[in-house]
């Protein structure tokens, strides 16, 4: 077989991957989809143009005694899993703990060694007594990068997410796995993850390097 030229991009399959049944008709002489994908792969190699590739697993972690308590409803959890399923991750799910920090440590430790690539957690990062979530993230990290927490709350600021600017959030690295504190306001959220975005990428493709 000729090598294919690199600089062409990816090489489109003719045989389509399996499709759901409801979604296309049946025809009579209809080649079957698994077996004329698994063809292109013969032939191509593992160079066939599949789905756009993941950035890697997500965990988000909501610190919130209301809502660890069942008084009042989750609405920043979503938000968060929606924005890093549109940045690229596979979002593991959402798990809501108090603001103390035996039970926030607990957490962040647990996906670190469920080798999740990327820790979001949500709430506890200000000046009152029950905001914990810095104090615990600092004794799980290993390496802290004060340069994205710094640009969270500068943007924060910039963007009128007062919660976002004074927060005393940390973002390090645990293991192989990115922590990120975020302040709780949805706009905090928001500013929060369009900040994160294109550093985490940067972050993780540099992780993943070492772990090769």
């Amino acid at each position: 077989m000729v090598p294919r030229d690199r600089t062409q991009g990816p090489r489109r399959c003719r045989h389509p991957l399996p499709v759901p049944a409801r979604s296309r008709p049946v025809r009579a002489g209809d080649e079957p989809a698994t077996r004329g994908a698994a063809r292109c792969r013969d032939h191509y190699g593992e160079h066939m143009e599949m789905a756009t590739p993941q950035l890697g697993r997500a965990l988000v972690v909501i610190v919130d005694d209301r809502v660890s308590h069942g008084e009042t409803q989750d609405r920043t959890g979503p938000l968060v899993a929606e924005l890093l399923e549109e940045a690229g991750f596979v979002v593991d799910g959402a798990v809501t703990v108090p603001g103390e920090a035996v039970a926030i440590r607990n957490a962040l430790n647990t996906a670190v060694i469920g080798g999740v690539d990327l820790v979001i957690t949500v709430g506890g990062t200000g000046v009152s007594p029950r905001d914990v979530t810095a104090d615990a993230t600092a004794g799980v990290l290993d390496r802290p990068i004060p340069g994205i927490a710094e640009a969270l709350r500068a943007s924060g600021l910039a963007a009128g997410a007062v919660d976002a600017g004074l927060s005393r959030g940390l973002v390090g690295i645990s293991g192989s796995t990115l922590v990120v504190n975020l302040a709780s306001s949805r706009a905090a959220v928001r500013d929060g993850m369009a900040t994160l975005s294109p550093l985490v990428t940067h972050v993780i493709s540099e992780l993943s390097s070492l772990d090769a």
